[in-house]
């Protein structure tokens, strides 16, 4: 990171940063600041013991350490106070600041790249990762930052007009943007939303309005690309003034009506049906598949032009799993189209996106058993969106911290599972209320991941599937979801080692050993 020459504001400033974190924002806005001549203070209310990997990262660095508590006075004397997307706007500690600002913000009032903007519930990370992997093998230099954990304060110094920057961004960094006049996407992208936060907003409606902002200040220049299968998708639609694309799972004629523009996920069934019915023995008296069950069916196809001709945007043969996957990648698709890009180069460059980790990422195949980390799948649609993503058996491995979500449909969707192995957690709590009301079985709680991980083994055999996909915050056990994910997969490894061992020879095991 450097500070580009015209930045000089920040001299001799006192800025206080309001939450370190163990990754993105606040270790990056540190950085920045510091390197830009400021005063820094660093204060959080978590220990030095536990930020002691975000410390390291600072070292060298001429940054004023305040842990364990916040001081009113580094709020009230500072001249900026650089708030983490976290903390909440009624901090008493913010009322006494002068000036508040968030890493989002200050990169956009300096950064001279346009801007392809992400927020919704689930899906964010792929769909803003998806348009930047298209991007590079298109040839372009482009940026990814934001709620992905790379705040975009690292590459400032690289914005330049023929760069676009990709910025995933969650309701509450969006809430931090309200009324500050800088976010002017060039093209907005809203995936799927669902209840998520409520813990902290209380309701869907106060949920949804900071997603909004993503769009509040665009016109009719700039584009919105809204997911037609969702009410809240034609709410953002109505309320915009950009020019609106859509993707969806239907036909768009069907979805939204005729005229309307953008993708959509089709079978297709003359070159595909009979195969995929012969393989699963179905009769060929016209019986096919129901679609649903089989994603890897579909390809994603879009219509832009006057004369509405179809383009394939997202190809039948993708490396992420489940359809929701595939509508991710469309809407990604959707959003490139509208950034200029042609199909010819998007399509063949999702068939080549290896996903996102954490996220439905594929971590091994032992003996038979494929095991897949879905760590940020921190709300039960999340985890049954994951479940849908296989028609194996699946050993889920389940539970965490509250987020006040709603685990009926959860609890109904574990019918469906070989078996449900759950960590423990104040929504597990919740979770086996409802298990043992409707007699499903479950093994746990765990208070480890070597545990979950171990008995998951155990449930597994060939062709079965093991899946972490939580439903729940990861708070408790564990830092946060990249922890808990890296967690499991360092036990997955460990068994991988094991079984790879026990199949050498003794002589083989010995020399190995040496």
């Amino acid at each position: 990171m450097s500070i580009p020459e015209d930045i000089t504001e920040f001299r001799s400033k006192k800025v206080t940063i309001m939450g370190l974190g163990l990754h993105g924002g606040g270790i990056s806005s540190a950085r920045f600041f510091a390197r830009a001549g400021a005063h820094v203070t660093v204060t959080d209310l978590r220990d030095q013991n536990t930020l002691a990997p975000a410390i390291e990262q600072l070292q060298g660095l001429d940054i004023r350490f305040v842990l364990g508590a916040h001081r009113e006075q580094d709020f009230s004397d500072a001249d900026i106070v650089i708030k983490n997307p976290a903390v909440r706007r009624d901090s008493p500690y913010l009322k006494v600041a002068k000036r508040i600002e968030t890493d989002i913000s200050i990169f956009l009032r300096y950064s001279q790249s346009p801007l392809i903007a992400v927020t919704g519930s689930k899906g964010k990370s792929t769909v803003a990762s998806a348009i930047w992997h298209v991007l590079s093998q298109a040839g372009k230099t482009a940026l990814l930052g934001g709620n992905i954990t790379v705040s975009p304060l690292d590459f400032l110094d690289k914005t330049v007009p023929d760069v676009p920057v990709v910025l995933e961004l969650s309701s509450w960094q969006l809430g931090d943007l309200r009324g500050m006049g800088l976010l002017k996407p060039q093209i907005a992208v809203l995936t799927t939303i669902l209840p998520d936060h409520l813990n902290y907003y209380g309701s869907m409606d106060a949920y949804v309005a900071d997603k909004r902002v993503i769009y509040q200040a665009q016109d009719e220049t700039c584009y919105t690309i809204c997911n037609a299968d969702q009410n809240w998708g034609r709410s953002f639609a109505q309320e915009t003034r950009a020019t609106v694309l859509w993707y969806s799972e239907k036909p768009l004629e069907e979805a939204i009506g005729a005229g309307a523009r953008g993708g959509w996920l089709a079978l297709d069934i003359l070159s595909q049906t009979k195969e995929k019915n012969a393989e699963a023995g179905a009769p060929h008296s016209g019986h096919v598949l129901d679609p649903k069950a089989h994603p890897e069916l579909y390809a994603g196809y879009g219509t832009f032009g006057t004369d509405y001709s179809h383009e394939l945007l997202v190809p039948q043969h993708i490396l992420v799993p489940g359809l929701h996957q595939k509508k991710n990648l469309l809407a990604a698709a959707v959003a490139l189209r509208a950034f200029g890009l042609s199909a010819k180069e998007i399509a063949p460059a999702l068939g080549s996106f290896p996903g996102v980790p954490h996220r439905l990422e594929y971590v091994a195949e032992i003996d038979g058993v494929r095991w897949y980390n879905d760590s940020t799948a921190t709300i039960p649609d999340a985890a049954i969106a994951a479940i849908n993503s296989f028609s194996c058996p699946v050993v889920l491995i389940a539970g965490g911290s509250d987020k006040s979500s709603d685990f009926s449909a959860f609890a109904e969707k574990a019918r469906s599972l070989k078996d449900i192995i759950l960590l423990a957690g104040s929504s597990t709590d919740r979770i086996i209320a409802l298990l043992e009301k409707e007699k499903i079985p479950y093994k746990g709680p765990y208070n480890s991941m070597r545990d979950a991980v171990d008995s998951a083994a155990q449930s597994a055999a060939r062709g079965d599937v093991v899946l972490l996909s939580p439903g729940c915050a990861s708070f408790g056990l564990f830092l946060h979801e990249f922890e808990r994910g890296d967690l499991f997969k360092k036990e997955v490894f460990e068994i991988s080692a094991r079984a790879h061992s026990a199949r050498l020879s003794p002589a083989e095991q010995s020399e190995q050993s040496k």
